[in-house]
């Protein structure tokens, strides 16, 4: 008897061990302030995609070629859009942060189209849910699908959303942004590219 009432003692005590133990993690995931953090929260200043510490390519770097296929089935070189300014956007339908910037870069797209492409790079591993987002939002600018991710690897996204900003001669020209893009923000990186 005292052997069995003992070994129900001992469950009992890892069992609070236990419970404790969940509910302290529990409470650092929900206290877990890290910007780089995948919630779709829209307070989220980006969302990670690959580890922290990695740096993209840098101001004054060329801007890696690369070549994507749009949501409508064309393929698009970054290369061929030399002698443009260029904006690269990288991001995804279930980025929070995302979602705030877009419909910035919807109203810029339109009033800026002739001096500018905006080239956004949709990071989404299914296509059709790329393509329902654009659809239910009327956005008209490209979309690119990197569905494997080889691009954003490429340029070393960490977070998203994340713009490149390429001038005419092929190189970013400015820092790259990380979390949201405001029209504001927009309308002086375009007047700082040549």
């Amino acid at each position: 008897m005292k052997q069995v009432l003992g070994i129900i003692v001992i469950v009992l005590l890892a069992g609070i061990v236990i419970f404790n133990v969940v509910e302290k993690e529990d409470e650092n995931t929900a206290t877990n302030e890290d910007p780089e953090n995948v919630s779709p929260d829209s307070d989220m200043a980006g969302a990670a995609i690959v580890p922290p510490g990695k740096t993209g390519v840098e101001t004054g770097e060329k801007a890696p070629d690369f070549e994507l296929e749009t949501l409508s089935g064309e393929t698009v070189k970054l290369s061929e859009l030399k002698g443009q300014k260029v904006f690269l956007n990288f991001w995804a339908s279930w980025c929070g942060p995302c979602r705030i910037e877009m419909p910035e870069m919807q109203k810029f797209y339109e009033e800026h189209q002739g001096e500018v492409e905006i080239i956004a790079v949709n990071t989404d591993t299914n296509k059709e849910k790329a393509r329902k987002f654009i659809d239910e939002y009327d956005y008209t600018y490209p979309v690119l699908l990197d569905k494997k991710m080889k691009v954003s690897e490429q340029y070393m996204v960490s977070a998203l959303p994340t713009t490149y900003f390429i001038g005419k001669d092929g190189k970013v020209q400015e820092s790259k942004k990380v979390g949201p893009m405001t029209y504001d923000f927009m309308v002086d990186m375009l007047h700082s590219l040549e």
